[in-house]
């Protein structure tokens, strides 16, 4: 399994950048205003969230570039989904103007650290610069899928998919224990209830399916004691920001 590390994320990034700018490409007024494939966002919803988290985690590599903290979104998850909600009826010209700011000031800021600032501490998940950046990662690859415009999940690479089911394990319910079964690839386990269930299929459509996406390939199958058995329910994405304590 590829574990990714701060010297090989910057690459992993730009080549996210370089889809979402092709997929914006691809856009014209009336599409951007197309249903995207999140139920009840469209198109401008997607690219005004993009610009949103772009924006959020280059201000997080600021905070952090100054010894301080701050919080992700201004007004925290209302503020957010005000925003989204406010910027979403944009046209193309503009949501490729405010996406191409924010996704070119984030990529700068991480592209600006050197080995020690991938450590430094930002309030995103109680983390660091390094979990930021996978954040991103995740955000800007997940959601030009969700674009609907020919880059689903059977592009994803390798490299992504482990990553993303390696965060994703949170959404194992406690009771299960899920015996991952990637076609032609080692098997892998998350989770560590009691009762174990195999999801058998291609990596890609396994971490779809960990995302809450439509698997594209069709192939998942899952088996409990060698009988089939229906996907099981997932516990919610984990949130962006740790629990109060």
């Amino acid at each position: 399994m590829t574990q990714i590390t701060p010297e090989m994320l910057p690459a992993e990034l730009h080549k996210a950048v370089g889809t979402v700018t092709r997929l914006l490409a691809k856009l014209d007024d009336s599409s951007v205003a197309e249903p995207s494939e999140l139920p009840g966002w469209t198109r401008g919803h997607v690219l005004a969230h993009l610009a949103g988290i772009a924006n959020a985690m280059a201000r997080q590599l600021e905070y952090a570039r100054r010894g301080e903290t701050g919080e992700l979104y201004d007004g925290g998850m209302d503020g957010r989904n005000k925003a989204i909600a406010l910027a979403a009826g944009h046209s193309l010209a503009q949501h490729t103007e405010a996406v191409t700011t924010a996704v070119d000031a984030a990529i700068a800021a991480f592209d600006a650290l050197g080995p020690e600032g991938w450590q430094a501490r930002i309030s995103y998940r109680d983390g660091t610069v390094f979990d930021g950046g996978l954040a991103l990662w995740r955000e800007l690859t997940i959601h030009a899928s969700d674009l609907g415009l020919g880059f689903g999940p059977e592009t994803w690479s390798r490299p992504f998919c482990e990553h993303l089911i390696g965060f994703l394990a949170a959404r194992v319910p406690d009771t299960y224990k899920f015996v991952l079964q990637p076609t032609g690839l080692p098997q892998r386990t998350i989770g560590s209830g009691g009762t174990s269930i195999a999801i058998t299929g291609m990596l890609t459509d396994i971490a779809a399916w960990l995302a809450g996406r439509e698997p594209s390939l069709g192939s998942l199958r899952a088996t409990a004691a060698a009988d089939g058995v229906d996907l099981p329910d997932l516990l919610p994405w984990p949130a962006p920001q740790p629990a109060a304590r």
